[in-house]
């Protein structure tokens, strides 16, 4: 038997599961409970940097602008807009001062979710894991008003769901996702590319896969570097390519493009992919972190609502 390189399984389907709506045991049921979505009303979903929309929204920002909520006042500097003179503070103290206002602003909140087929497995499904939490970072942003796109992607970008706003649009988000099915192989580069053209505006994007791609990672965040914007990773494996149970000759199918590997897993070369895999994961978190971009590592074993509620917060996504 051979002996080939160990991470390279992960990217098999180690059982080669059917295609279904969720994958086997991909779960029953709402997205999200009535419950939890009471929870996800308390929250909101948070940017880094400073987003100017292209209308003035609901959410107030930290730029100083003419809006109607008063700020504070500074000093009047030569050349400064007459316009935005207090008078009546001018007429108390004889002294010249600008009305400083809070300035409202659209957030736009992209969340690209990986629908390959390698995403079809685990219990659940990696692919309905991540449908959880697109779901709930959706509910989050319409409820405070942002503006929500969606886009699913495999080999290309999906054509998604447009710039959506309140609450009331929840269910297009949740009739968009229970649509999908896991098909294709990955190729986040090209779906990154894509993106970067549609959505010509700046904002939060954030990327849910497994990212058990053979193009590779760096080219597609690039992109998305590129456009400036407030970049979240949320990198999700199952358990069962974490720690995997197999055992003796095993003939692997890869779930994407059907490419076959017959190993013998023995106790060494099961360390091997888990040191392989280790250093996968490391490298990917040290490249974010050194342009900027927040790396979330998780498991379909890491309730979902955990991670939305626990760790999304904690890593500075939602408040």
């Amino acid at each position: 038997m051979s002996t080939a390189d160990p991470l390279a399984a992960a990217r098999a389907a180690m059982a080669n599961p059917p295609a279904t709506a969720d994958g086997p045991a991909g779960g029953s049921g709402p997205l999200l409970d009535p419950e939890f979505l009471h929870k996800l009303e308390q929250l909101e979903l948070v940017s880094r940097k400073i987003i100017v929309g292209r209308m003035k929204g609901e959410r107030k920002s930290k730029r100083r602008g003419t809006s109607v909520e008063f700020a504070e006042h500074r000093n009047y500097s030569a050349g400064d807009d007459l316009r935005h003179i207090d008078w009546n503070v001018y007429a108390r103290l004889d002294r010249l001062f600008l009305k400083l206002f809070l300035e409202e602003e659209d957030l736009h909140v992209y969340t690209l979710l990986d629908t390959s087929l390698s995403m079809n497995f685990g219990t659940p499904t990696k692919l309905r894991y991540g449908k959880q939490v697109a779901a709930a970072l959706a509910f989050i942003g319409l409820v405070n008003h942002d503006r929500v796109i969606l886009d699913g992607f495999a080999s290309r970008l999906d054509r998604g769901i447009p710039s959506l706003r309140g609450r009331s649009q929840m269910w297009r988000i949740i009739e968009y996702l229970e649509r999908l099915v896991p098909s294709g192989e990955s190729d986040l580069k090209a779906a990154a590319r894509e993106f970067a053209i549609r959505h010509p505006g700046k904002g939060i994007v954030v990327v849910i896969s497994d990212f058990l791609d053979k193009h590779g990672y760096e080219d597609a965040l690039r992109y998305l570097l590129a456009r400036n914007m407030d970049i979240f990773v949320i990198h999700l494996l199952s358990r069962e390519e974490v720690e995997p149970e197999l055992v003796g000759d095993l003939r692997l199918v890869d779930s994407e493009d059907d490419e076959i590997t017959e190993i013998t897993m023995s106790a060494p070369l099961l360390k091997r992919y888990k040191d392989n895999l280790n250093a996968f994961i490391g490298d990917l978190k040290e490249w974010c972190t050194r342009r900027g971009i927040t790396y979330i590592f998780t498991t379909n074993a890491v309730p979902f609502d955990r991670l939305v509620l626990n760790y999304l917060r904690e890593r500075g996504l939602v408040k």
